[in-house]
């Protein structure tokens, strides 16, 4: 199944799918020293999302989790690309000076959780195994 989107940072990513229903925080939410989402009751509290395809909704929180989305890819704990619903300034922005491969306007219900994901955000394409 291939879904359309909209490019906010171009390249290119295959990974397994990590799906949150909920908003995700990178500053406070995130160890970028780890790849850990650490925001207590969220969930993907405990879960490694380093090298992950990341789908949510939007982004929520401080400005400063553009700087967190960076800081994790500096220690290679970032995702593999990001897939949102509708992507905010501090997703897009984090993605951008991180070089993540993000799009957005995406139909994420029809992503499960632990699926293959090749994402090609030069063209906002994803083609999500069946």
């Amino acid at each position: 199944m291939k879904l359309s989107g909209r490019k906010i940072c171009g390249g290119k990513a295959e990974g397994i799918a990590m799906i949150s229903k909920e908003g995700v925080s990178f500053y406070g939410g995130v160890d970028p020293d780890t790849g850990i989402a650490t925001e207590k009751g969220h969930s993907l509290e405990g879960k490694s999302i380093a090298g992950k395809i990341l789908v949510f909704p939007q982004g929520k929180g401080s400005t400063v989790g553009s700087y967190t989305l960076y800081r994790m890819k500096k220690n290679g704990k970032a995702p593999a690309a990001i897939i949102n619903k509708e992507c905010e300034t501090i997703v897009a922005v984090g993605a951008i000076i991180s070089e993540i491969p993000c799009i957005d306007k995406i139909e994420i219900e029809k992503i499960r959780d632990g699926i293959k994901v090749k994402v090609d955000a030069d063209n906002g394409i994803i083609e999500v195994s069946e």
